[in-house]
């Protein structure tokens, strides 16, 4: 963005160019800083800025109301002009949208004119030199440490030609390391989210991929079956977002989702998961803040661009077992009958009588396994919520409360729905973060360990 040429500005710009009967912009003013490094050795760092737009344009045509959105990267009021222009034609050249609803009115944030927030590699002041002492110790174990680093804040303005002037700044941050050992038969993942960096243990991480990489170094082969098996919250957090990905109303409603009710409607009210268990989001819950506000740059089974600006607040999408919510927008719930609940950018997983952690878990196992994490996570059947995916570098084996060694991988069958059921414990409730979706998608999630009796692991994987 040129000095001259405030968010702010380029989004009075846009509501100010277009011709269209309503017109709302997002800017997004993004700043990140990364750290790569492999071979015990920082490999790259790197700075880098953004000014992403969207404009959504609304236009009266013959049955209703069109819309067109229309993104692109755009730091000046010519580039937006063209995004503007873009938008408009696309609406009146639409057909009328199915999901209209009176777009949100006149609403702004105390922090409007405020800057946007940013980051720097200064991000890294305590991880880095501490990252730099492990390598050290790697080498001189034979152990070998790749990974990645990486902070971002977004800064987003929200307006409207109805007067809305929403502001939202969010951090967001995540960890990966991966350990190997000389040969490269052997490998050991650990990874977080975090807001700054500032509770971020480079020591512990390398520590933590440390031990799991010694012990793989019994290993121990395994067929295929079901095992009495240890979902850590990273593992945990993968699938409910899964479950809560696939909650839309609207699919739903018209029979095409596990939480579709036999012979018609959603089941809202019915019982998903054992008592205790609860799902829910909330835009305030601590350490995993997220936009109080919908943000929805194109309409689908789940989000309206109708309903930008929406406030938003806790929601429990499963409480006590029972399910209490799905993904609503407006139009949606105008079909249930059902609250409005639009998606929130976060998601806590509870159990009641949840205690103790990862360790706890492996210490009241007889014989099992225990999971590192999941991956290349797939849909195989939406009525059941049924996936599918490979397990990841570290399969642990448990015998007397132990862990003893490693197995191979495996290619696992399973329902987050149905695991909800069936788990015989859980940990404490933590911040988690899932590998499959947590780098790109949905870093903010909270989540226990869960055990689970008998888990599906259909086949042998060959991967390490």
């Amino acid at each position: 963005m040129t000095s001259s040429t405030t968010a702010q500005q380029l989004v009075e710009h846009a509501l100010a160019t277009s011709r269209a009967d309503d017109c709302i912009a997002i800017v997004r003013d993004v700043t990140s800083a990364n750290l790569r490094w492999a071979n015990n050795t920082l490999t790259t760092n790197g700075v880098m800025t953004e000014v992403a737009v969207t404009i959504v344009s609304f236009a009266s045509v013959d049955g209703g109301i069109a819309t067109g959105s229309v993104s692109g990267s755009a730091a000046t009021t010519e580039a937006v002009t063209a995004l503007v222009e873009a938008a408009d034609a696309a609406a009146r050249a639409g057909s009328p949208a199915e999901d209209v609803a009176d777009l949100v009115g006149d609403r702004t944030s105390s922090d409007w004119d405020d800057s946007p927030a940013t980051t720097d590699i200064g991000v890294y002041d305590a991880f880095a030199p501490a990252l730099g002492e492990a390598f050290g110790q790697a080498s001189a174990e034979d152990r070998l440490l790749y990974g990645f680093v990486n902070h971002d804040v977004t800064t987003t303005y929200l307006g409207s030609t109805r007067g809305l002037r929403l502001r939202h700044v969010q951090p967001t941050g995540h960890y990966a390391c991966t350990a190997k050992d000389t040969s490269l038969t052997r490998s050991a993942w650990v990874g977080g989210a975090t807001r700054d960096f500032g509770d971020v243990d480079a020591a512990a991480m390398a520590t933590t991929v440390a031990q799991r990489l010694s012990w793989a170094e019994r290993r121990i082969e395994l067929p295929a079956g079901r095992y009495d098996t240890i979902l850590p919250p990273s593992s945990v957090a993968d699938l409910m977002i899964d479950a809560y990905w696939g909650a839309g109303a609207r699919v739903a409603h018209e029979g095409e989702s596990v939480y579709s009710r036999r012979g018609g409607g959603t089941r809202i009210h019915d019982k998903v998961a054992a008592p205790g268990v609860s799902l829910f989001s909330d835009p305030a819950y601590r350490g995993l803040e997220c936009a109080p506000f919908v943000v929805a740059g194109a309409s689908d089974n789940t989000d309206s661009v109708f309903d930008n600006g929406l406030p938003l607040e806790r929601t429990d999408w499963i409480q006590d077992g029972l399910l209490t919510g799905l993904l609503q927008t407006r139009h949606s719930a105008g079909m249930t009958g059902q609250p409005v609940t639009p998606m929130i950018d976060n998601l806590v997983l509870e159990v009641g009588d949840g205690a103790g952690s990862v360790d706890d878990l492996v210490a009241g196992t007889q014989r099992g396994l225990l999971l590192t994490c999941l991956w290349y996570i797939r849909e195989v059947d939406p009525q059941s919520m049924l996936l599918t995916g490979l397990t990841r570098d570290g399969v642990y084996v448990v015998e007397d409360g132990e862990i003893v060694g490693a197995a191979n991988n495996f290619r696992w069958n399973e329902s987050p729905i149905d695991l909800l059921n069936r788990f015989s414990a859980a940990s404490t409730t933590v911040p988690s973060f899932s590998r499959e979706w947590g780098d790109d998608y949905f870093s903010r999630t909270a989540t226990p360990a869960l055990r689970i009796p008998d888990f599906n692991m259909s086949s042998v994987s060959q991967g390490v």
